[in-house]
């Protein structure tokens, strides 16, 4: 089979790696690295995005540790888990002759653009060099106001920032049912088509067993990115041989698979898709700006069409932009700071606020 991939992003879940008991399962992460290592020597690239780490550090320590508030135990619990995982990795990795290598970062390391590119060549530098990048989440210094949702989101910034052909997203389920899995009739949807199928009444809202996220995280991830141009799969990362069928084979593996976008989006717009979290103000426009922004064409979010500035933000910051009702419709990098804002809103002429190339709209 010739390959169809040059590169992808692997997203393992803490249930695929975790036990019932919680102690880490060694044995899955030995088939996953097997497995990782047969892409890797078809001539694939691969990022990984590992969680485990807390769980890792948590069936470590035990009931060694005392009270504490659940950011400290996460931090504590992190620091020794990350170091137990990866070593794992490096071992097993290295009984196949590849080598691995640690990227821990936060989402504050992706908030601008010069950190964007700074964390993306540094992967890039890895790759070139037949390394394997192992991300996760640096939880020893995130705290609840700066954590990605889960490795869900992570995955998918990274999946977009490497221009990855495909993001595989491994969980304890098979995909994303149409029903209540277990329920007589319910199957798994093989294929969804982005702004055409609507999934919503599908998803469940819990939260997974060890993890931060779940199926709700997931789908919303695996449409964005989908939408970015990137094919996303979500599988079930307990199943023996699941990645090497998936990326390998011509098997019609159980799984979920969501169709990408037939137009890639711009380096800068990957980043700008992503940067919500990152946004320091609002630029609330009135009917008429919403009416185009939302139409056919690709235009520029103009000083007239601003309502009402809110929050306090520099040139080149990114900035929510909010329709009349309310409703967050998507994020750009606004060209002057909020003063100046204020002072150009509703007002004709003048640059743009926003400039397409800097837009991203939901």
């Amino acid at each position: 089979m010739k390959n169809k991939y040059k590169r992808i992003v692997v997203k393992i879940g803490s249930n695929v790696l975790t036990r019932d008991d919680g102690m880490l399962d060694v044995m899955r992460i030995s088939s996953l690295v097997d497995q990782v290592s047969q892409i890797y020597k078809a001539g694939i690239e691969v990022i990984m995005v590992s969680s485990g780490a807390v769980a890792s550090g948590r069936s470590e320590l035990g009931s060694k540790v005392g009270k504490m508030d659940s950011v400290s135990a996460r931090q504590l619990f992190s620091a020794v888990g990350q170091a137990k995982l990866i070593n794992h990795y490096y071992d097993m990795f290295r009984s196949h002759g590849i080598t691995c290598g640690q990227v821990l970062t936060t989402k504050e390391s992706l908030s601008t653009r010069a950190h964007y590119l700074n964390q993306r060549n540094c992967m890039s530098v890895m790759l070139a060099n037949g390394v394997i990048p192992i991300v996760n989440e640096n939880d020893t210094i995130s705290v609840t106001e700066l954590m990605f949702t889960d490795n869900d989101e992570l995955s998918g910034i990274l999946a977009t920032m490497m221009d990855a052909e495909a993001l595989i997203i491994l969980s304890n389920v098979d995909g994303i049912c149409n029903g209540t899995p277990g329920d007589e009739g319910v199957e798994v949807i093989r294929e969804i088509h982005n702004g055409i199928d609507d999934i919503s009444n599908y998803i469940r809202t819990g939260f997974s067993k060890f993890g931060r996220g779940g199926m709700l995280t997931k789908s919303r991830i695996a449409c964005k990115v989908a939408g970015e141009g990137v094919e996303v799969v979500i599988a079930n990362g307990k199943r023996d041989n699941i990645l090497t069928d998936l990326i390998l084979s011509d098997k019609d593996t159980l799984s979920t698979r969501f169709v990408p976008a037939p137009k890639p989006l711009s380096g800068v717009k990957k980043w700008i898709a992503h940067s919500e979290g990152f946004a320091k103000g609002e630029l609330h426009i009135n009917e008429r700006a919403y009416e185009v922004l939302t139409g056919p064409e690709a235009v520029s979010l103009l000083p007239v069409g601003v309502v009402n500035v809110v929050g306090e933000f520099e040139k080149d910051d990114i900035v929510h932009i909010v329709a009349p009702g309310g409703e967050y419709i998507g994020v750009g990098r606004v060209s002057v700071g909020s003063d100046k804002a204020r002072e150009m809103a509703g007002k004709k002429g003048g640059r743009p606020l926003i400039h397409y190339d800097y837009m991203y709209l939901d």
